[in-house]
C-alpha cells in the first residue's frame, strides 16, 4: 500500500534548448516576447526531485544552475544525475564545485562512466568537490524507495545521451528523456508502462533532414508517447520555435513544461476497472 509520502515530486527548473529563449542573436516574435519577461522565457533544461525522506536530487546542471538554485532558495546541493556531457547540461558544474569549496563540503555526481569521463575532460579540476559515482547501466540506483535505471539513447547528429527511468515497487513509473531522436525498439522499451514521460522536443514540426537533427519534434513526440502508452507526456528542451501563447491543440494528456512547473507521480500503479 503506497501513500503520498512515497510519491515522487518533480520541479521543472528549466525547459529550454541549448541556446535558451530568448536567443541572443534572434529578433523573432517569441524571443522578443521573452525579452519582456513573458511566458516564453526558457532556461536550460534541468529538473529537481524530492522523494521520501531523502535530500533532493538534481538532474543535469546547465549554465543556468545559479539562477535555478536561487529561484528554489537552495544553498546546498548534495547530489545530481547527468544525462550527458553537453554544455547545456553540465555548464553549471564548475560553479557548483566552487560553491562546495566555499562551504567546505563535497557532493556526489552520478552518471554512466563514459559521461563522467567526458566531464573530467571538460572540467578536470572539479573532482575533489563533485565526487564521481559511476552508474553501471546493467545495475540500479535507488532514491527514496524508487529504483533508477538508465540506458543510452540516440541523440542524432549530437551523438548520444542517457535517459532515466524511475520505478516504485508499488507500480508507479516515470521517465526523463530530454535529448533523443529516432529511438530504436530496444531504446523505446524502457519507456513502456509509464504514467509520465518527460521528453525533449525542440520544434513543433522540424523541417530539416533527419540526419541533421538531434531531437524529436512535438508531433513526433506525441506519436512516440502514444506508441509506448505513456499516461501523460510533458515536453521540455523547447526552442524558440514554440510559442506558448499559441494553441497547438495538444491532447489533454500532453503539455509543455514551464519553469517552476510541479509534477507528482504516484507510487501506486494505475489500475483500470
Amino acid at each position: 500500500m503506497s501513500s503520498l509520502h512515497d510519491d515522487m515530486f518533480i520541479t521543472i527548473l528549466g525547459n529550454g534548448d541549448s541556446l535558451g529563449t530568448p536567443r541572443v542573436y534572434c529578433e523573432c516574435a517569441v524571443c522578443a516576447e521573452a525579452r519582456t519577461g513573458g511566458r516564453n522565457v526558457r532556461r536550460r533544461s534541468a529538473i529537481w526531485l524530492n522523494a521520501a525522506d531523502e535530500s533532493p536530487l538534481l538532474v543535469d546542471c546547465g549554465p543556468d544552475w545559479r539562477h535555478q538554485m536561487e529561484r528554489l532558495g537552495v544553498r546546498r546541493v548534495e547530489r545530481a544525475l547527468l544525462t550527458h556531457a553537453h554544455i547545456d547540461h553540465i555548464g553549471g558544474l564548475a560553479e557548483w564545485a566552487d560553491a562546495c569549496r566555499w562551504l567546505e563540503t563535497t557532493a556526489e555526481l552520478h552518471a554512466p562512466a563514459e559521461v563522467l569521463a567526458d566531464v573530467r575532460t571538460r572540467y578536470p579540476w572539479i573532482g575533489g568537490r563533485l565526487l564521481h559515482r559511476p552508474i553501471d547501466v546493467s545495475g540500479r540506483l535507488s532514491y527514496g524507495g524508487w529504483t533508477i535505471t538508465t540506458w543510452k539513447v540516440n541523440h542524432g547528429k549530437n551523438g548520444y545521451s542517457y535517459a532515466y527511468r524511475f520505478d516504485h515497487p508499488d507500480g508507479g513509473a516515470w521517465a526523463y528523456c530530454p535529448d533523443s531522436i529516432d529511438l530504436t525498439e530496444a531504446q523505446k522499451a524502457p519507456l513502456r508502462g509509464l504514467s509520465l514521460l518527460i521528453l525533449g522536443t525542440s520544434f513543433y514540426e522540424e523541417p530539416y533532414p533527419m540526419e541533421t537533427r538531434s531531437l524529436y519534434d512535438v508531433k513526433e513526440g506525441l506519436l512516440l508517447a502514444a506508441e509506448v502508452g505513456a499516461g501523460s507526456v510533458v515536453f521540455t528542451h523547447l526552442s524558440h520555435d514554440i510559442d506558448v501563447r499559441r494553441d497547438y491543440g495538444l491532447p489533454a494528456w500532453a503539455s509543455y513544461a514551464y519553469e517552476g512547473m510541479e509534477l507528482r507521480v504516484s507510487a501506486a500503479a494505475i489500475r483500470q476497472g
